[in-house]
């Protein structure tokens, strides 16, 4: 995502800030840099950019800790990954800072595409695909396609209470996800 060194420097300051549950300002991001804002803006593009940048790079490291974690094979393996994701981005802190001071940036940046929710698709296609190739699961769509619609789902249940729900809906989210996969889920 990020091409340059200074870019790079840019995102990893932006997540500790993130990490620490404090707010990201570009103009004190780019004097802790050492850099001017345009050259700031330059490398990461705007405030946006940068955060879904940050919350994309979370979410990535989030699936790939839980797929060393997670047990089972084929539509288990899928709904117990999921599970696991939805229960790590529920009990973040920093996410729920961040949702509490700026929910319509969260819903924006999560909630539509880009790419957060591109990477979130693309964890779980991989592990479709991983799990199809292996001989553990048989796809109703390509996996891509079917990571996508998945994400979709898992979000709008997830995300509920920034929705106007009361709390987030994972059973209901892994039930759904379950049928799709060919699979009940009590």
């Amino acid at each position: 995502m990020i091409a340059t060194s200074e870019g790079r420097r840019a995102v990893d300051a932006a997540t500790k800030l993130y990490l620490a549950g404090e707010q990201l300002d570009m103009s004190v991001l780019a004097r802790e840099l050492g850099i001017g804002r345009a050259t700031l803006y330059r490398h990461v593009g705007n405030r946006d950019d940068l955060i879904a940048t940050v919350l994309a790079e979370a979410t990535e490291r989030t699936y790939r800790k839980v797929f060393a974690d997670a047990t089972g094979s084929g539509a288990a393996l899928v709904l117990d990954t999921l599970e696991r994701v939805m229960n790590a981005v529920a009990e973040s802190e920093p996410l729920r800072i961040l949702t509490s001071r700026e929910p319509a940036l969260f819903i924006r940046l999560a909630l539509l595409p880009g790419r957060i929710e591109s990477t979130s698709a693309r964890m779980v296609a991989e592990l479709l695909d991983s799990e199809q190739r292996q001989g553990n699961l048989a796809l109703p769509l390509a996996a891509d396609v079917l990571g996508e619609a998945i994400v979709r789902i898992c979000d709008a249940h997830l995300y509920a209470p920034l929705l106007g729900g009361d709390r987030p809906r994972i059973d209901t989210a892994l039930a759904i996800v379950a049928l799709l996969l060919g699979q009940h889920r009590a």
